[in-house]
């Protein structure tokens, strides 16, 4: 029946599962050595002339986009010092 329907979806938000902290620290080193790696392709790109300006800035914009995805890992793993 509908409200059936919407009694398990409503009870599916809450059975999730917190994502642990085990998976999170797994998912920023992940993302820490993708941003490492990024950032010697850049050094490499660099150190041969000539440079692909354009590819250096995509490379440059996905390693800010890591760089914002480790940060907001970071601070889920932080204690919430100020309450």
């Amino acid at each position: 029946s509908p409200q059936h329907l919407l009694l398990s979806t409503s009870q599916q938000k809450f059975s999730r599962p917190m994502e642990t902290t085990e998976a999170l620290k797994k998912q920023l080193s992940d993302l820490t050595i993708k941003h490492r790696q990024l950032d010697d392709e850049i050094s490499e790109l660099l150190d041969t002339p000539p440079f692909d300006q354009v590819e250096i800035q995509r490379l440059k914009k996905r390693k800010l986009v890591l760089k914002d995805e480790i940060i907001q890992i970071q601070n889920r793993l932080l204690p919430d010092i100020i309450a």
